[in-house]
């Protein structure tokens, strides 16, 4: 990793200090951290109204579901674009450009009067939003190194996470006074308020030294190189399918705990919350404490292990022995716990593969795996067109397992000391 240098504004980098936070600075950390947020907050916000927008637009859950698919989609194609981007330019352009599409994309979700209408302006929100996610990641890399990693992303994991604990408990009590389109008003007042922090507070933290030329070519020989990389593209399905029972719990929950349960959607966000919660604490655990006392295989291999007993018991729970409410939430909360462990460690250690200047590009391909997968997840835990928490508990089921199988055949990890 370099030494000391001046990044593009003058200012002092701190690479000799992975360990130390103010490479970047605490205010940095936390318009980061928003910035992450968007992703889990652009979802969520709107999943308890789910239901009346499916009402509003005369149409059906599964229909209704390919608002979040394409969102998902726009996501993957999004860091596609601005990881390799932020390579060649640098992190702080590209950044800014993503912000002010996603204000204007979240503009015409607001005003859409038709469903297909909305999936196209859920697609460039998603793509625009990318920005934050794929950039944010690369901005660690250009910064940190190992541990330090993952003691980063936990610390924007913190401000982050607590987006999926809140969005739909806000977005709950904005359906007391607007209906789901005052969401994605709020969302794009957040959008502009980010772009000003953004634009503020960030510096460049890629230096020109450090990108790479090349135009296209360049960049899908990178790509290529990446995917060659065994080891690299184990990691990458591994964060992948495990996102995609996590989205799978996501996308169908409204609809499952509503509709199946008889929820409200005050109680519902409450849930939502709780869940959240477990995903949230984990990531601070593993950051702060667990990853500096045991290998990133043994946390790997623990957490995928208990991610697929609860999705195991999640089915038998729902599906087997329909124990109603009681059956279905312990084995969730244990499965997002598990999530904490697996994602960020996936995501630190495929990070630490590389160099510097392909960081946006690796970022860029880990999420793509991920938003792919929840996209192509997402209608299917309403498969048959009603909700049922026994075809969710399948998904998530058949999810963790190509989790896993991804892990051990691909990573090897008995074979990985560290």
């Amino acid at each position: 990793m370099p030494g000391p240098t001046a990044d593009t504004t003058g200012a002092q980098s701190t690479l000799s200090r992975p360990s130390d936070l103010t490479g970047i600075g605490r205010t940095g950390v936390v318009v980061l951290g928003g910035l992450v947020a968007l992703g889990p907050l652009t979802t969520d916000l709107y999943l308890p109204a789910l239901p009346a927008l499916t009402a509003d637009l005369h149409t059906n859950p599964a229909a209704t579901q390919l608002t979040l698919t394409f969102s998902l989609l726009g996501v993957a194609a999004g860091q596609l674009l601005f990881g390799p981007l932020s390579d060649r330019l640098g992190r702080r352009r590209p950044l800014l450009a993503g912000l002010l599409v996603y204000s204007a994309a979240t503009l015409l979700c607001l005003l859409a009067t038709t469903l297909p209408l909305l999936v196209a302006g859920r697609f460039l929100q998603g793509m625009a939003g990318a920005a934050g996610l794929v950039i944010g990641r690369a901005i660690a890399r250009d910064r940190y190194d190992g541990v330090a990693v993952v003691r980063f992303l936990a610390s924007i994991g913190l401000i982050s996470g607590l987006a999926p604990m809140f969005a739909p408990l806000l977005g709950a009590q904005l359906l007391r006074v607007t209906n789901w389109r005052g969401t994605f008003a709020a969302l794009g007042v957040l959008g502009l308020l980010l772009t000003v922090f953004a634009f503020v507070s960030l510096r460049e933290t890629l230096l020109p030294a450090d990108r790479h030329g090349g135009g296209l070519a360049a960049t899908l020989r990178t790509i290529g190189r990446l995917l060659r990389d065994i080891r690299f593209l184990g990691l990458v399905l591994t964060s992948s399918f495990a996102f995609g029972a996590l989205f799978a719990y996501i996308s169908g929950s409204s609809f499952v705990l509503q509709q199946v349960y008889g929820v409200s959607p005050q109680t519902y966000s409450l849930l939502f919350g709780v869940n959240s919660f477990a995903i949230v604490g984990m990531t601070q655990l593993n950051g702060r404490l667990l990853a500096h006392r045991f290998s990133a295989r043994a946390l790997m291999t623990a957490g995928l292990a208990v991610g697929a007993v609860a999705a195991v018991v999640l089915l038998l729970l729902t599906g087997v022995w329909d124990l109603g409410l009681a059956g279905f939430c312990p084995p969730v909360f244990v499965m997002m716990a598990s999530m904490g462990v697996v994602l960020p460690n996936s995501a630190a250690q495929a990070l630490t593969m590389v160099e510097p200047a392909a960081a946006g590009s690796a970022s860029a391909l880990l999420g793509v795996g991920t938003f792919l997968c929840g996209g192509l997840v997402a209608p299917l835990s309403s498969a048959g067109g009603e909700p049922s928490a026994s075809v969710l508990g399948a998904v998530v089921l058949g999810c963790s397992a190509l989790a896993g199988t991804a892990y051990l055949l691909l990573c090897r990890p008995w074979r990985v000391a560290v």
